[in-house]
């Protein structure tokens, strides 16, 4: 008999990257189980028979030494990357899957874009970047209905504890919707297709998690992947990491069994206990043999109910096949008996009046060795159960219980029954609303002997139905309450008891709450302690053990609660737990949310040798309801119950109640968090650090901040955020100020946001792009809220895979924030308040650029203001004043970056107000282009001062002025194009190209960070290191031509050299680096930018390869550099660049021969006379 097993669970990915970084694609309990090197592998007995693969190719076993004969098989022997067996992971090739859609609709081999976010996955599943391959959907259908299929190759000799894992990654704005899109998993073999596995109707954009169960297949068979979905859905769908486990035969040879276990034909032992109980658990046939098994009674409902009764009403046991079910949500798509759509079951759905469905057997004798096994489905409601008890003189006793969703699937139980008294067999269904429940191949041992001559056994009456309506809880004391307070962490019973089963439990009288839903050969169940020592370390005589269970599968066991929350915050789960085991346990705790279909790992810890009771404080964070809190367990099946738990509570979990810290928003993290929680829901976290790699504090040097690392391989989505509870009204507006750092060239977006209560979130600042490893001030003026609360959040939003941001020092006080020393406009105008006509806007609505400066895209804002005659008449002013800037040093630079149009825009014009009195600095009226440009001036201000932008009219048409990303830092500006790289890039910037895979230039300090290797000193401090060949570009309307190169070198120092530059209008220098080969080893810096616009170039250059010291540096352009690697033609310029040192085996060679420039600002000069300077190499 074929067997389809359990074949739905979806479970986090994070585990397996935090124990084992290179295995980032794969799943909680694969990862667990890889880890504890609990997967049999067949490779060890498998005999090197390559004379004879043709027959045994994808059967799951290694025939080959190299298992070569199990590659292109819809998997890998092993996979290089994750180094898992028979895994596919699309990063070298396709694995033998292959698209077999009849439309354009189709599947192809592809990988993410960092340029069309939004669009399908961020990242691959097995990296974590964009780096990484999938199968993806592509043409979604436009007109009608359409289906991409996606075929493996043939394969063979599926075992019944075949298990198939894969990733899953959804997108698009029709995700909710009742028909789009529908993911679905089949088997096909013989003349029969079988559904395996289905999308769930609720799902969140993301990554998700499968399981399926295909059971034991005999023969050949294929899979499909199949996803559905209706025109204009514009879903796409995503494939990756597809693993089989357990899916191999056995190797054929004699074992010595145990005592309670017995041969099957191939010679491996299997327990007594599997012998004879429908599923073919030996591989070959010889466990379920007709012979041996003549004398058990078997009830398939092939053709009826056989001698099982079904009491008559509403709900009731219906026998019925998936055909005739069809589509239902819930139903299973398949029997146990055949593993077909067309095989009969029993099955009942929620309705009626009464509760519950029964079913019972004939009256049997008393019996000391009658068991029973059947094949159970509960799936589709998380509040579905069936209960097998026995009935003595019309009294129930129960004996089994399941509760929950155990997914789309057939799970194997077993009851035995060893009673004084004849007895009946009473087997009861409750379906939950949404779900079903279904029995199947009901098996009785021979043990199970039918009464005769006497009254049959009398069922119990049903139990009086209670006085609450539908939708209603039955309090203890007769009362009723909404079914959504129950379990809600606030007491809503006037006794209190909708709060009792709710996880929160000692075990002593019972679980709690808690209910078990496992599938496999292990299972939860409460226990009494049998040592005094375990009653005196956990202060309870009972608790909840691993225990040996009846399920088919090799499979942790797992324990849910019931429907929880909504929750709070700061919502956490303490637990006592031991945890005696050895490589192959562990326990964890993983958080379902139900309205997204997302699973979170919570917490998690490996098998050790201590006997000890350990404590655990594991956070759970804000929650919607309905979630649920899962417990998984691993052990060896020698010894389970060397893992428990007691002791369960749920503190601070309780919306509506605030613990005391939580309006303690000043911070400097050194202690805790205070009034900052991380948003457990979030794809990434914001996790308190010491350093790691990632620097040091901004406190003390050496003490705690908050770290988020978007690089992380775990980080699969975009945003991390950091969230405070509601805060109280505020009457006045207040100032936070935070220190924070953005490092890495593809670091994102910092944000804080503000909520109040009932209305959209607004942006209070915000920062994007590498700022540099070193820690900035940023400013953030709350306004007042009047009667409204108000929550914040900073919000951290990656753009690539390379970069990390922290935060530290959070400050809130009384009054609004001075002027804002960095304002990129993106959440406002920075407190900048105008007369006239400027505004804020965002490119491509108004009269203004078509994109900002910060972003270069048309969502970018700036200020603007319309110069037009209609608008501003000629000598007509406009003026935009800054708040007022601190004096923190006797001179300050104030940069920015303007853009004027074409059509006589008017004068703009920078001055300077110190106690009411103004004195002009800067003024242009006229530039080259609709380009941005960079402007600085330098303020000598004798106390603290403000900033006016004024603008003049000129009386022209469809004429404007604009302005963006405004910073003021101490000392004097730099002359254009000069930069030491101590405070910011001095408007050289690293333009972003999706061809150069993040081949980019990035802006750090010494300080060490683990994933930016680099000089350990920088140039302008004295204080060392860079590699390749490097070229200095000149770049104007003209074109482009190179005014200097040098060929790659090795060398332990910085160099320094000298480049003329000649140009009759506007330019743009540009340092550029060219590898030929990927990925690029090494590292390359830049550092001391020296430009001057009067007089020639030192005759006397030196060579490039001549170390330098800072004080000759007195050349027109002079570039530190330092040459540390050689790889083919490598090409580095001027400036301070870094790039990590890699292994080869770390990402995929390609060949590219796209240069990577790093430009600076535009600006003008005609005076400049050069002579043309020999370069050291031809240009390609």
């Amino acid at each position: 008999m074929a067997s389809p097993g359990c074949c739905l669970s979806r479970l986090p990915s994070a585990l397996l990257t935090s124990l084992l970084p290179v295995m980032s694609g794969l799943t909680l309990l694969l990862a667990m189980l890889l880890l504890a090197g609990a997967i049999p592998s067949s490779r060890a007995a498998a005999v090197n028979s390559c004379g004879s693969v043709a027959e045994h190719r994808c059967d799951f076993v290694c025939h080959c030494g190299d298992c070569s004969d199990e590659n292109q098989c819809g998997y890998l022997g092993i996979s290089a990357v994750l180094g898992s067996p028979f895994t596919c992971d699309f990063e070298d090739d396709d694995c033998g899957w292959r698209d077999v859609s009849t439309s354009t609709y189709r599947w192809v081999r592809g990988r993410a874009s960092l340029d069309s976010w939004g669009t399908g996955p961020h990242s691959d599943h097995t990296m974590g970047t964009d780096q990484g391959w999938f199968m993806v959907t592509v043409s979604p259908p436009a007109k009608a209905t359409a289906t991409a299929w996606l075929q493996s190759p043939v394969m063979q000799e599926a075992t019944a504890t075949c298990e198939i894992w894969a990733s899953y990654h959804l997108s698009g704005s029709g995700l909710n919707q009742t028909a789009c899109p529908t993911l679905r998993l089949a088997v096909a073999f013989g003349d029969t297709v079988v559904e395996l596995w289905r999308s769930p109707e609720h799902r969140a954009e993301g990554w998700h998690q499968l399981v399926a169960y295909p059971g034991r297949i005999k023969g050949q068979f294929q899979l499909t992947f199949a996803l559905t979905q209706p025109p204009a859905c514009g879903a796409v769908l995503a494939l990756d990491d597809i693993v089989f486990r357990n899916c191999g035969l056995l190797a054929a040879g004699q074992q010595s069994c145990g005592a309670e276990e017995s041969s099957c034909s191939r010679g491996s032992c299997l327990a007594l206990g599997r012998f004879c109980d429908g599923t073919d658990d030996c591989g070959d046939g010889s466990d379920e043999d007709a012979e041996q098994c003549q004398f058990f009674t078997f009830c398939s409902f092939e053709e009826d109910l056989c001698s099982w009764e079904v009491e008559a009403g509403q709900p009731t046991w219906e026998r019925n096949t998936s055909v005739g079910l069809g589509t239902t949500s819930g139903v299973p798509t398949r029997d146990h008996s055949t593993n077909s759509a067309t095989g009969y079951f029993l099955h009942t759905v929620a309705g009626g009046a009464v509760s519950v469905a029964r079913l019972s057997s004939p009256t049997f004798q008393a019996t000391n060795s009658c068991s029973l096994v059947l094949y159970c489905h509960l799936h589709g409601s998380a509040t579905s159960s069936l209960r097998i008890s026995y009935v003595i003189n019309s009294t129930e006793h129960l004996v089994r219980e399941r509760t929950g969703d155990t997914g789309s699937c057939w799970v194997r139980e077993r009851v035995d029954f060893n009673l004084k008294e004849s007895f009946k067999v009473l087997i009861t269904g409750e379906a939950g609303s949404g779900g079903s429940v279904a029995v199947d191949d009901l098996i009785l041992s021979p043990g199970c002997v039918l009464q005769q001559d006497s009254a049959p056994v009398a069922l119990p009456g049903r139990a009086r139905a209670s006085n609450c309506v539908a939708e209603e809880f039955s309090c203890d004391d007769g009362g009723c309450v909404s079914a959504e307070l129950v379990c809600d962490f606030a007491k809503a019973c006037a006794d209190g008891s909708d709060e009792n089963h709710c996880g929160t439990t000692t075990f002593e009288e019972g679980a709690g709450g808690w209910h078990d839903t496992s599938v496999g050969q292990l299972r939860w169940a409460v226990q009494r302690a049998t040592e005094p020592t375990a009653t005196a370390l956990v202060g309870a005589g009972a608790f909840l053990a691993l225990q040996r269970g009846e399920g088919q599968m090799v499979a942790p066991a797992k324990a849910r609660t019931p429907l929880l929350g909504p929750s709070g915050l700061a919502c956490a789960m303490e637990m006592s737990y031991r945890l005696h085991s050895g490589a192959q346990g562990f326990l964890a705790v993983a958080v379902t949310e139900h309205s997204t279909d997302m699973t979170h790992l919570a917490w998690h810890t490996r098998g050790h040798g201590s006997t000890a009771w350990e404590h655990v404080h594991i956070p759970l964070g804000e929650r919607a309801r309905p979630f649920q809190v899962e417990l998984l367990g691993m052990a060896e099946l020698q010894d389970p119950e060397a893992i428990a738990i007691a002791n369960v509570t749920f503190v601070q979990c309780n919306p509506g109640v605030e613990p005391p810290e939580a309006a303690e928003l000043s911070c400097n993290f050194e202690a805790d968090l205070c009034g900052w929680y991380p948003d457990r829901g979030s794809d990434f976290q914001w996790v308190r650090s010491t350093g790691q790699g990632q620097g040091s504090d901004h406190t003390t040097g050496s003490g705690y901040f908050l770290a988020v690392d978007p690089s992380a391989p775990w980080s699969r989505g975009q945003h991390a955020q950091l969230i405070t509870y509601r805060q109280e009204p505020a009457a006045a507006p207040q100032c936070l100020a935070f220190w924070y750092r953005l490092a890495g060239p593809q670091i994102g977006t910092l944000s804080l946001k503000l909520q109040l209560q009932g209305a959209e979130e607004t942006v209070l600042w915000t920062q994007r792009g590498s700022q540099g490893s070193v820690w900035h001030r940023g400013l953030a003026t709350l306004p007042a809220t009047g009667q409204q609360r108000y929550r914040l959040a900073f919000e951290a939003l990656r753009d690539g895979f390379v970069g990390d941001m922290a935060l530290d020092d959070v400050a809130l006080t009384p009054g609004a924030c001075g002027a804002e020393l960095s304002c990129s406009f993106e959440a406002g105008a920075c407190g900048l308040a105008g007369s006239g006509q400027w505004h804020w806007q965002s490119g491509g609505t108004g009269t203004g650029p078509m994109a900002d400066h910060t972003t270069g895209t048309t969502t970018g804002h700036y200020m603007v203001v319309n110069t037009s005659k209609h608008s501003l008449p000629m000598g007509h002013v406009a003026t935009l004043s800054s708040a007022l800037y601190q004096r923190s040093a006797p001179a300050q630079c104030l940069a920015f970056w303007y853009q004027l149009s074409a059509a006589a825009p008017g004068t703009l014009s920078i001055l300077v107000e110190e106690n009411g009195e103004q004195r002009k600095l800067f003024s242009i009226s006229a530039m080259e282009g609709d380009t941005w440009h960079r402007g600085h001036v330098t303020v000598r201000a004798d106390t603290d001062w403000k900033v006016v932008f004024e603008a003049v009219g000129a009386g022209s048409e469809r004429s404007y002025m604009a302005l963006d990303d405004l910073r003021v830092s101490d000392g004097a500006c730099p002359e254009p194009a000069s930069c030491d790289f101590e405070w910011d890039t001095c408007g050289w910037s690293s333009p972003s190209d999706e061809r150069l895979h993040g081949f980019t230039w990035g802006w750090k300090s010494g300080v060490p960070l683990a994933k930016y290797p680099g000089p350990e000193q920088d140039h302008t401090l004295g204080t060392e290191d860079a590699g390749g060949e490097l070229q200095v570009k000149l770049q104007s309307a003209a074109g482009q031509h190179t005014a200097w190169s040098v060929a790659g070198q090795r060398s332990q120092g910085w160099q320094s050299s000298t480049v003329p530059l000649e140009s009759p209008s506007e330019f743009q220098i540009v340092f550029e680096i060219t590898s030929r080969m990927w990925p690029m080893d090494g590292t390359v810096a830049l550092d001391d930018i020296e430009y001057s616009a009067t007089g020639g170039c030192d005759s006397n250059l030196e060579a490039p390869g001549k170390v330098k010291s800072s004080s000759s540096f007195v050349a027109e352009v002079v570039v530190g550099l330092l040459l540390a690697v050689i790889v083919l033609a490598l090409v580095a310029a001027g400036g301070r660049y870094w790039l990590k040192r890699r292994a080869q085996e770390s990402g995929m060679a390609m060949e590219s021969n796209t240069p990577q420039g790093f430009d600076n600002i535009t600006f003008q000069d005609d005076k400049v006379i050069i002579a043309q300077v020999p370069k050291e190499r031809d240009e390609d």
